[in-house]
């Protein structure tokens, strides 16, 4: 009977152990109750924590070196958008044109012109030449057939007339739509005294005048002719001569193939519009314009503090946070405002005129901020009293702008320092993002061995658990069935001596 019970008992140890081990394998920390994932994880990130740091810590400090290098970069592209007008002292040396009777003309000026003043008398406008023919009954009306020659200075075309568009409307549109129009329109123009073709100039001058000839030996065309040189036989009217504008400066007399007057004073453009009265003038006035000026060097000031104050917050150090910039002790940025500085401070002792530093122009440097202030009042009397002396020292070879452009541009254009130091820095970057993953890969694997190490040993413990249970129930069996066995012989009366 303890044979049974024993073979029973081995069975019964064996399909469950085997049930065990299969548990275990599923589900880990069932041998030995302990949470072997949690314990993994925390040893895995323990393994790491020292390297992990480092890496953070190089990732993190390159993106803020970036994002402070952008930061940088993007206000020397504000300043840089500021500097071009001031480069050009033509441009920034600006003049006002004024004429008193704006109905007679007005002005514009370029970089070429001088103050002045001058009296301005126009005779009369340039005019394109204008023809008209005699009245017909209508558009429609036939004219004749034959070849017409229009000529307008040197250009000509011929235009053929035939039974197709022998019309008034038919030959104003043949010319209008000639391949080889020389500066005519034509039109019908009809009235209360009839419809009459009409051919006008383009072009103003007294040069543009128009000839129209017939060539094709006959006359059906005769009364469509016109020679501005012949006194009579003309088949046209000429309505409107082609004629130069006539106009005095200052008493002298000049003339212009047309309305808009370039070259008659040095940078200055006119546009008449009207004679003047007979007897009477007007006056044009060349004057220094600083409000352009005045605009410009105070937004290039405004950008040069923008600069100014980048390079303080990325360099700077805080003491009562015991913070530094992103950039504090970085080589780069100590070169550009040395070399920064050196420009502002710039003294031109050979200008004339009083106009030698930013400081003539009410530009100086805040001590206690490091920042450009800048006195409207200065500006405006430098810029009254002597404005081609602003403009020379801020522009020109040696100006100011075009020294702090050239700096600029060796920082921010192709090739550039900043070019090259945000190439360095994302080098950096792919070689961190390398280590991580190398060190992601590393981790795994000591995860996964200790993974392995604690499921053999819950195995282990699992199997002892079992064995354990096993042992316990075969020793309580055996002390029951002893038990059992005294009990019947002393019920029995027998005892053994």
């Amino acid at each position: 009977m303890s044979s049974a019970v024993t073979s029973s008992g081995t069975s019964s140890s064996s399909t469950s152990g085997s049930a065990a081990a299969n548990s275990v394998i599923t589900s880990t920390g069932i041998g030995s109750g302990l949470n072997i994932s949690s314990i993994v994880s925390l040893l895995t990130t323990a393994e790491g924590a020292a390297q992990q740091s480092q890496i953070t810590s190089q990732e993190n400090s390159l993106n803020a070196q970036l994002s402070a290098f952008g930061t940088f970069s993007s206000a020397l592209s504000t300043l840089q958008s500021t500097l071009s007008t001031l480069e050009t002292p033509g441009q920034l040396a600006g003049f006002s044109a004024t004429v008193a009777d704006t109905s007679i003309a007005s002005a514009t000026t370029d970089s070429s012109a001088v103050a002045g003043q001058y009296v301005l008398t126009v005779q009369n406008l340039a005019s394109s030449a204008s023809l008209s023919s005699a009245a017909f009954s209508s558009s429609s009306s036939v004219v004749g057939t034959g070849t017409l020659q229009i000529s307008v200075g040197s250009a000509s075309t011929s235009i053929t007339i035939d039974a197709s568009n022998d019309t008034l409307g038919g030959i104003a549109a043949a010319i209008n739509n000639s391949s080889n129009n020389p500066g005519i329109s034509a039109s019908v123009l009809t009235t209360s005294g009839g419809s009459r073709l009409v051919i006008s100039g383009t072009q103003t001058g007294a040069a543009n005048a128009i000839t129209v000839a017939e060539t094709d030996t006959g006359t059906g065309l005769a009364g469509l002719t016109y020679d501005p040189k012949a006194t009579s036989g003309n088949g046209l009217t000429q309505t409107q001569a082609a004629a130069d504008a006539s106009f005095t400066i200052n008493g002298y007399a000049a003339t212009s193939a047309n309305n808009v007057v370039t070259g008659a004073i040095s940078g200055v453009n006119l546009d008449l519009l009207a004679p003047t009265a007979a007897g009477a003038s007007t006056t044009l006035t060349i004057a220094p314009d600083t409000s352009n000026a005045q605009t410009s060097i105070g937004t290039f000031v405004t950008a040069l503090n923008g600069v100014l104050s980048a390079v303080q917050s990325l360099t700077g150090y805080d003491p009562t946070t015991q913070t530094a910039g992103a950039l504090n002790g970085d080589p780069t940025l100590e070169s550009f405002q040395s070399q920064l500085q050196n420009i502002i401070d710039t003294v031109d002792s050979s200008a004339s005129g009083g106009i030698q530093s930013l400081a003539d122009l009410g530009v100086t440097t805040d001590a206690q901020t490091g920042q450009l202030d800048s006195n409207s009042n200065t500006l405006s009397t430098a810029l009254t009293s002597n404005l081609n002396g602003v403009a020379n020292l801020l522009g020109g070879t040696n100006g100011i702008a075009t020294k702090l452009n050239a700096l600029v541009q060796s920082y921010t254009g192709p090739g550039g320092l900043l070019s090259t130091v945000t190439q360095g820095l994302q080098t950096g970057l792919t070689q961190a993002a390398t280590e991580q993953t190398n060190l992601n890969a590393e981790l795994a694997t000591y995860s996964a061995t200790l993974t392995a190490q604690y499921n053999a040993m819950d195995t282990a413990v699992a199997a002892l658990k079992q064995t354990e249970t096993y042992l316990t129930a075969e020793f309580n069996a055996n002390s029951s069935a002893s038990s059992s066995s005294t009990n019947s012989s002393l019920s029995s009366g027998t005892t053994t001596s």
